[in-house]
C-alpha cells in the first residue's frame, strides 16, 4: 500500500521569459510538484524544472516557438484530492471553476502577484519570476495541500539586478 504524504508542496512558477534564476531554482527544490503558468520563453527552463520535481505547464502568450506548440493552453491537475486547474491569462477563464469542481485556478501572464478566494476558490498568481518588469517585484510562489484543501504563499525573490 502507498501512503499519501499529509502534506504536498507544489512550487508555482510563471513568466520567466527564458530567464530561470538560481534562487527561483533554489526556493522549488524540495516542492512535491512544480506548475508553470506559461510565458516559459526556452525549452531547457522546462526541463530544469522537470529535473526537480514532475511538472506541469502551460503555454502562454509569448511561447511561440515550436517547443512551446507542445504545451497546452490549460491543465487540469487533481492532486492531493485538490483538483486544479492551471491556464496563463485569467481573462481567458472560460468556465466557472466552482461549477467545475475546481478547488484552485492558477494563472499567470499579469506579472502581479495575487492570491484571493472567490467563492470558495482560490485564484493564485505567483507573479513573474524572470527579468524584471517596471516596478513590479519578481517573486514565486507555492501551494500546500493538506487534508484536501489548499493554501497559497507567494515570496518576493530576493535577487541582484534592479
Amino acid at each position: 500500500m502507498v501512503q499519501m504524504k499529509s502534506v504536498i508542496r507544489i512550487g508555482v512558477i510563471s513568466d520567466t521569459h527564458g530567464l530561470l534564476r538560481p534562487e527561483a531554482i533554489e526556493f522549488l527544490r524540495g516542492s512535491d510538484y512544480i506548475i508553470h503558468a506559461g510565458d516559459v520563453g526556452a525549452s531547457e527552463i522546462l526541463d530544469k524544472l522537470a529535473d526537480i520535481a514532475p511538472l506541469t505547464a502551460v503555454r502562454g502568450n509569448v511561447d511561440k516557438d515550436e517547443w512551446a506548440q507542445k504545451l497546452p493552453e490549460s491543465e487540469v491537475l487533481e492532486i492531493g484530492g485538490v483538483s486544479i486547474y492551471v491556464l496563463h491569462d485569467l481573462t481567458q477563464l472560460d468556465l466557472k471553476p466552482k461549477a467545475a469542481g475546481f478547488a484552485v485556478v492558477v494563472s499567470g501572464h499579469s506579472h502581479v502577484p495575487k492570491q484571493e478566494l472567490r467563492d470558495g476558490v482560490l485564484y493564485f498568481n505567483a507573479g513573474s519570476a524572470g527579468p524584471r518588469r517596471f516596478k513590479l517585484p519578481v517573486s514565486i510562489g507555492k501551494l500546500i495541500l493538506e487534508n484536501g484543501r489548499a493554501k497559497g504563499e507567494i515570496l518576493p525573490l530576493l535577487i541582484t539586478d534592479h
